[in-house]
């Protein structure tokens, strides 16, 4: 099965395709197709409205992830808005941003959240999700990963995400886990 990959994240595409390796799939990446304006009001919609488009404009299998971080001293935030937080345009600008907004809390708890869509061109949907909580750090740490993973110690770990090689972070991660639902349900097809 051909399957466009959704995203102009070159981190995003790395760890889908590194995820679905083992999958008979040839993984093509986002090439012409503008991807629509984020307007849904959760990670399903987001994720769906990109799918979706570029099923219809490719005529192929889409493919698309849309993830944020839920810290709970912010009430969720920033949530959906994750990657475009404060109205930065770079990873590092968005952690800086989250760190301020974190200065004088004591509560650090946070969650990664990813929904994962696959979409046909005949407008069948399919849903995966996955979650990853831990805690945030006072300071970045790593030099892998994209996002926010150089704040982020997932609970039961001493390393960010960001220190972590790709297997490690795919194994526990967010997104892995939703991908690793999406490859079950594909392996029972």
């Amino acid at each position: 099965m051909t399957v466009t990959v959704a995203t102009g994240n070159a981190g995003k595409v790395r760890e889908i395709a590194a995820a679905l390796a083992d999958l008979d799939w040839e993984l093509r990446p986002l090439q012409g197709v503008p991807m629509p304006e984020e307007t849904g009001a959760t990670y399903e919609e987001n994720a769906a409205l990109k799918a979706c488009t570029v099923a219809l404009v490719t005529r192929t299998a889409a493919l698309a992830d849309d993830s944020g971080i839920e810290v709970e001293a912010l009430n969720g935030e920033p949530g959906i808005y994750s990657a475009r937080f404060g109205g930065l345009g770079s990873d590092l600008e968005r952690n800086l941003y989250l760190l301020e907004k974190l200065r004088g809390h004591a509560n650090r708890r946070a969650k990664f959240v990813s929904v994962v869509i696959l979409a046909q061109p005949s407008g069948q949907v399919e849903t995966y999700r996955g979650e990853l909580s831990g805690t945030l750090l006072e300071a970045p740490r790593g030099e892998g990963g994209f996002g926010y993973d150089p704040l982020f110690v997932p609970d039961g770990q001493t390393r960010t995400l960001a220190e972590m090689s790709v297997a490690e972070k795919q194994a526990i991660s967010h997104r892995g886990k939703a991908l690793a639902a999406l490859k079950t349900a594909k392996r029972g097809n």
